[in-house]
């Protein structure tokens, strides 16, 4: 599909380096810095998403959560953001995942593509987020409000 897209249209050719920014970090996550990695001139359209930790799970009340990571994290970020860049028509992509503890309102997750159209940009961030959750080792550790915690993706 990206290689017929770039026949038609040679200015969509794919950028030799999509993949820009993935990281796992302890420190507070940056909207701008990822929206800024996945800036092409090519792009019609930037999707972003944001995931930030609730107040609530399944109607029990979340006070905070702690994030932790397999060491072999970053490389199947690295892997499902390439599968991404297969998939769909990709210039830029970036995602970054936030670890350690984490309160209520604070950012776990940015990720962002950016493709010639927006349905091709929203749909590649939407598997990108998708696959980033069901398939990195991250593991969420959520503590409620009446003293409980539960694992959740362990």
């Amino acid at each position: 599909m990206a290689a017929d897209r770039a026949r038609e249209h040679p200015g969509e050719r794919a950028h030799p380096q999509p993949v820009r920014l993935l990281a796992i970090r302890r420190t507070p996550l940056c909207l701008e810095e990822v929206f800024q990695a996945v800036g092409d001139e090519a792009a019609g359209g930037i999707a972003l998403f944001v995931g930030t930790v609730r107040n609530h799970d399944a109607g029990a009340d979340v006070n905070g959560l702690g994030y932790s990571c397999h060491p072999t994290a970053e490389a199947e970020l690295l892997r499902i953001a390439q599968k991404a860049v297969a998939n769909h028509p990709v210039r830029a992509l970036a995602a970054v995942h936030r670890v350690g503890e984490l309160a209520v309102g604070d950012t776990a997750v940015v990720v962002a593509v950016a493709c010639p159209h927006r349905g091709d940009a929203f749909a590649a961030c939407r598997q990108l987020i998708d696959d980033l959750k069901h398939e990195v080792p991250i593991w969420k550790h959520q503590k409620f409000s009446d003293g409980t915690e539960e694992w959740v993706g362990a």
